[in-house]
């Protein structure tokens, strides 16, 4: 039985890519497959194989518009118990960051998860359970929402969806691409098939990974077997982990509870049916039918970047973190300017924490 992180088996595959001498250009969308790419080396070792590999929009959390922040902000403000988790809590939004709120009083709490946040609106005060995270949390906060929370609760979803962001990438060309490393925790919800339509309509290869050493190399030389047969099909490397029709359970959960609408992602223009919206039987608990007066004043606000932010640069694949004149300098994780240095699955924080020169 070999190991995952098996050193030489690692590099027997990358002496294979450099036999095999083809030039490719590989993106993925997740942050786990970023930190496991950058923290060991395998930027460098796929590189001086001719393969390249990007971070797409795999980072719930860089994402989220400075809209969707300055409407968390706006609610700690007037009164109420914003719960999140830690990552949301600096990312700026256009007047300032949660955490900023916090300092001068607003009641923010970084929560574990949607049951803790919950159990906050339990004790009386009106909470909101600002929701980030792409088909991997989105389950969870709306089977909280099927178990009747009480009346004090409320959501104000950020969740996305991911195959409607690879179509955005794709259909933009920005980028060109050989193929695309799927995330495989939103793979083990979803399956295969939200991928298949893909590959057919804009002739790309996709290998769906997990998260060790190996899973990405066996999925890099899975892609290239695919360029160079000419093959554009999804195939699963993560089969011990994701069942080709995912978890049907969590899918219907979610169908009950959210509905897709069209939503700008931070770095991108409005995203058809890219976003999670409560539907109407569960209006009581949807913190933008709740809070109108609120958020109506900040909800149409246009996305925004920091001065000299490259964020959304990045999240499209066209800028690595080390071209913005920010990072590392102006822009750490201990001072970050964007979201993308603030989230530890950001491209940004990753580089910077395991990143060579």
């Amino acid at each position: 039985m070999f190991h995952l992180r098996d050193r030489e088996l690692s590099l027997a595959v990358v002496r294979e890519l450099q036999r095999e001498g083809q030039r490719l250009r590989i993106m993925h969308v997740c942050g786990t497959h970023q930190d496991t790419v950058v923290r060991f080396g395998l930027d460098a070792l796929l590189r001086e194989a001719g393969v390249s590999i990007v971070q797409g929009p795999g980072c719930p959390v860089c994402v989220t518009t400075s809209g969707e922040i300055e409407m968390a902000v706006a609610l700690a403000r007037e009164g109420v118990i914003v719960a999140t988790y830690g990552d949301m809590v600096r990312v700026p939004g256009i007047s300032g960051s949660l955490a900023s709120v916090q300092t001068r009083g607003g009641d923010v709490r970084v929560v574990y998860d949607v049951h803790e946040a919950v159990a906050l609106a339990r004790g009386g005060r009106e909470t909101v359970f600002v929701a980030a995270g792409f088909e991997t949390t989105a389950p969870a906060t709306a089977a909280a929402l099927l178990r009747d929370p009480p009346e004090t609760f409320s959501v104000l979803s950020c969740h996305r969806l991911i195959p409607p962001a690879l179509e955005a990438i794709l259909s933009l060309g920005e980028v060109a691409l050989d193929g695309i490393i799927d995330p495989g925790h939103v793979s083990v919800i979803i399956g295969v098939e939200p991928y298949r339509s893909l590959s057919r309509s804009f002739g790309i290869p996709q290998v769906i990974a997990g998260f060790e050493p190996l899973d990405v190399l066996m999925a890099v030389h899975m892609l290239a077997r695919q360029v160079r047969e000419g093959r554009c099909e999804v195939e699963n490397e993560y089969s011990r982990a994701v069942d080709p029709e995912g978890n049907t359970r969590a899918q219907d959960i979610l169908h009950q509870v959210f509905t897709p609408v069209d939503a700008p992602w931070r770095g991108f223009s409005t995203i058809p049916r890219s976003k999670l919206a409560l539907r109407p039987a569960f209006a009581r608990y949807d913190a933008e039918r709740r809070y109108p007066e609120v958020l109506d004043p900040v909800r149409e606000q246009e996305d925004v970047q920091p001065p000299g932010c490259r964020c959304g640069e990045v999240l499209r694949g066209l800028l690595p973190p080390r071209d913005c004149a920010l990072f590392g300098k102006a822009c750490t994780p201990e001072h970050p300017v964007g979201p993308c240095m603030v989230s530890r699955e950001g491209s940004c924080h990753i580089e910077y924490r395991y990143g060579h020169d």
